[in-house]
């Protein structure tokens, strides 16, 4: 078996960005105020050609981390070990402060379905999907974050709540999270739960990251999109789980429409302003008690 590096202490990399080629030229030009980038995993696993060579450059410069959408750890296909390699290359050249992925699946019998489709919650599917996650850490040779999705459907089957399956799969696969806020904010909405019960379920030392992404509201539903501003309640939400979680690292996500540079470091400044309110809160109030 794989030996696995296993940091007890959380590293805290600050405030990010999804590293996206319309900003590599600003980012050289100008090294603005971000203290770590998130790329997506699969725009890199190339043999070269331009994409290696900003990243390579980028990377002199400034932290970073690898973001999947492949792995489909909740399918029943047969792990595809062609990819983890590449994963495990592409890590070795860049040395990541971690590798992360969805909790769900994307396609089955060989037929992606290019989406993030939950699972239902379920025994059955935990025992899987934590024996898969195991496989993942043993081959990369370190621990893995699992975000949690946004979701559009529920299944009959399921037997627990999301935040109940998120977290045994954790417990069980000793593996870390990457908390996304947005999609908390989008599921509880689409499946009328109440977002604060999730975030207090979830186990403090468990999540290394969160996710800040902005969506559609249609009414009736809301769809994650990373294509707008991330809007007052998720901001909302966000200063609840950095008054009980800490120091998390945080990145906003976008992904189409994606406007200059110097509007996405206003956002990311906000995102700051937020999470330092929320800590003098937190401590304030437990000063008091």
């Amino acid at each position: 078996m794989t030996h696995i590096h296993r940091t007890t202490a959380r590293p805290y990399l600050g405030f990010g960005l999804g590293l996206r080629p319309a900003h590599y030229d600003t980012i050289l030009n100008e090294s603005p105020a971000v203290d770590w980038f998130e790329i997506i995993s699969e725009n890199y696993l190339v043999p070269g050609g331009k994409p290696l060579h900003y990243l390579d450059r980028i990377r002199a410069r400034y932290p970073l981390a690898m973001h999947g959408v492949s792995l489909s750890i909740g399918s029943r296909d047969p792990l595809n070990k062609d990819y983890l390699r590449q994963l495990r290359a592409l890590a070795d050249r860049i040395e990541p402060a971690w590798i992360s992925d969805h909790l769900c699946w994307t396609g089955v019998e060989g037929i992606n379905a290019h989406d993030l489709l939950p699972l239902p919650y379920t025994e059955e599917a935990i025992k899987h999907v934590a024996a898969r996650i195991g496989e993942v850490q043993d081959f990369l040779g370190r621990r893995f974050l699992i975000e949690n999705v946004s979701s559009y459907l529920t299944y009959p089957e399921s037997v627990m709540t999301e935040w109940e399956f998120l977290r045994e799969i954790s417990e069980r696969a000793d593996c870390l999270i990457l908390l996304d806020i947005n999609n908390i904010y989008v599921s509880s909405f689409n499946h009328e739960f109440n977002p604060s019960s999730y975030i207090e379920a979830i186990p403090i030392e468990r999540v290394w990251q969160f996710h800040l992404a902005g969506h559609q509201n249609h009414g009736d539903y809301i769809i994650d999109t990373h294509d707008e501003p991330v809007i007052d309640p998720v901001w909302e939400l966000y200063a609840e789980a950095v008054r009980r979680f800490g120091d998390v690292s945080t990145m906003i996500e976008r992904d189409d429409n994606i406007p200059p540079l110097s509007e996405l470091l206003d956002e990311l400044q906000h995102a700051r302003s937020t999470a330092f309110q929320a800590q003098r809160e937190f401590t304030a109030s437990a000063d008091l008690s």
